[in-house]
């Protein structure tokens, strides 16, 4: 036996011989996906483990879910969908976030970000921005609100409206 051998056997923890024999192409096909699933598990695990401010970010960003909340789908960003302007500096970004009847524009400065909810109405405004929201803002009766400082990393907004909770996707500001 050559060493590869000898090492899918202490992988495996059978012999590569054992593991086919008798088997057709398609005979026990989801027990060897599984046993390959697990060993790349483990292998992967070993070599290349998940750090644990990675692992730490991924929980808190969970418990930041709403399971309540309808998800603002992003429309348009002026990153992406809008023509630049040769020459301009310092271009504050558009975003406008839309659910059910609710639309939300955004527009992101150096500064801060300042929103409107339309139509308009009064409704709660968090920022999320890692494991901890924001202060509370609340909108005008015109719908509109202010955060006087620029999110760090990724960012989203969670609106408390009439109509429900509303949370939009995460972006990088």
């Amino acid at each position: 036996m050559s060493d590869m051998d000898d090492m899918d056997d202490d992988m495996s923890g059978n012999s590569g011989e054992a593991a086919f024999e008798g088997a057709t192409a398609f005979e026990g096909e989801d027990l060897g996906l599984d046993l390959l699933e697990e060993e790349l598990r483990r292998a992967a695990a070993i070599l290349d483990p998940v750090p644990p401010e990675l692992r730490q970010i991924a929980v808190e960003a969970f418990a930041l879910h709403d399971l309540d909340a309808q998800i603002a789908e992003l429309t348009f960003d002026s990153m992406v969908d809008a023509i630049p302007v040769r020459g301009a500096t310092d271009v504050p970004r558009m975003l406008t976030f839309h659910a059910g009847g609710v639309t939300v524009d955004v527009e992101l400065t150096v500064r801060g970000l300042m929103g409107q909810v339309l139509p308009p109405q009064t409704a709660g405004v968090e920022v999320l921005s890692g494991p901890v929201s924001g202060s509370p803002l609340e909108t005008d009766a015109m719908g509109r609100f202010t955060y006087d400082r620029p999110p760090a990393g990724p960012f989203a907004l969670r609106l408390r409206t009439d109509e429900g909770v509303l949370v939009t996707d995460w972006l990088t500001a």
